[in-house]
């Protein structure tokens, strides 16, 4: 196969084995309280053979939440809790970064500290849904933030990436996609503030630009990377009135901060790569001066096609990764992938989480090869 998207490739500080990423895939798998659990570090192992793990989003404090059993990075027990994940990935040769996340306004009560209201940068009520311990409920108007408020959720950032580290991470991703906190920040269609974090887009920027700033004074730009959405409308985030004007901006920014990867979602998260009324990404990548990592509905001759014309550096595949642990073994051989168990997406246990089945070894082969038929095996 003419390709490089199985050689390594160095990302920052890293040395990643091949440019096939796990894109951070939220599966409720934690202690109700954030506590990432020895299953996890199964889960996390298995899927070892990808050049990077983005794990799934991380609340950064407990005001951050707005999906049950997620995992944490605030707590000295969340900290050390996932250190065995992180030396499962490594012992098997991969690298892995938690995504830091703060959902605003997507969350609910139940999920929040004392019953609180959810917070974002205005009180508009979200059309969206947040994953509770009663399943999934719809979320409410959230509590518009004061300006006295953001810098400790920008030092929250701070905080959780040095945890990161802390806890064997290899580096951090900061999400400011899919319509959460510091989406809704950037988006004219929520954030109608008139102080310094709303209105022109250098201002709705803010919030990123500071929790970056942060973050690499917390690990450094080299181990940070930042994800986006500029085209999605989930969440009930509709897209901004200038989207081109506004990432435009956002990304030139980012270059300059000199991060170590931009990941792309392009189009609408799972959904189609094509947004009518939408822009060029590629001009986001031109912008960017360092590794450019696309995501969204990326199967191997798509992620071929965007190497051979050099698209971009690095492919992450998000639902792919959730029945086949092995995907790189398989897209290297061309072999047919198992499906999802759209049951057992969210919460529960080993079932629909790492119980898919591995491409046979030749070591099982020629065991099954050398074993008995079953009528001559003993009862």
């Amino acid at each position: 196969m003419n390709t490089d998207l199985f050689e390594p490739v160095q990302l920052g500080p890293c040395r990643l084995a091949n440019r096939i990423v796990m894109a951070p895939l939220t599966r409720s798998r934690a202690s109700p309280a954030g506590v990432p659990t020895p299953l996890m570090a199964e889960y996390y192992a298995q899927r070892a053979s990808a050049g990077l793990i983005v794990a799934e989003g991380t609340n950064i404090s407990p005001q951050a939440r707005g999906y049950a059993w997620t995992p944490g990075l605030y707590t000295r027990e969340q900290v050390e809790a996932w250190r065995p994940v992180t030396a499962g990935v490594h012992a098997r040769g991969g690298r892995i970064f938690p995504q830091l996340w703060h959902v605003g306004r997507i969350s609910h009560p139940s999920l929040q500290p004392g019953g609180a209201l959810p917070v974002a940068p205005s009180a508009i009520r979200p059309q969206a849904t947040a994953y509770t311990e009663r399943g999934f409920e719809p979320c409410i108007t959230p509590h518009a933030l004061a300006v006295a408020e953001i810098a400790g959720i920008v030092e929250q950032y701070r905080q959780a990436a040095a945890n990161a580290l802390t806890a064997g991470f290899d580096g951090v991703e900061i999400h400011a996609a899919n319509g959460y906190l510091i989406d809704q920040f950037l988006r004219d269609s929520t954030n109608q503030r008139t102080d310094g974090y709303g209105g022109a887009r250098e201002k709705r920027a803010r919030l990123l630009l500071e929790v970056v700033s942060a973050v690499i004074a917390a690990c450094g730009a080299e181990r940070v990377g930042v994800r986006l959405s500029p085209l999605s409308p989930v969440n009930g985030a509709a897209v901004d009135s200038d989207p081109a004007g506004t990432y435009g901006f956002v990304v030139a920014r980012l270059s300059e901060l000199g991060i170590a990867y931009l990941h792309v979602i392009e189009g609408v998260t799972q959904g189609p790569r094509e947004v009518p009324g939408g822009f060029d990404l590629r001009t986001l990548r031109r912008a960017f001066n360092g590794c450019y990592m696309a995501n969204n509905g990326y199967d191997l001759r798509l992620a071929l096609e965007a190497r051979r014309r050099n698209l971009a550096d690095l492919i992450s595949f998000g639902r792919l990764y959730i029945a086949n642990p092995d995907l790189v073994e398989r897209f290297r051989r061309g072999a047919p992938l198992n499906e999802p168990d759209r049951a057992t997406f969210f919460g529960g246990g080993a079932a629909g989480y790492t119980d898919y089945p591995p491409l046979p070894t030749a070591a099982t082969v020629a065991t099954a090869a050398a074993r008995p038929p079953r009528s001559q095996q003993p009862g």
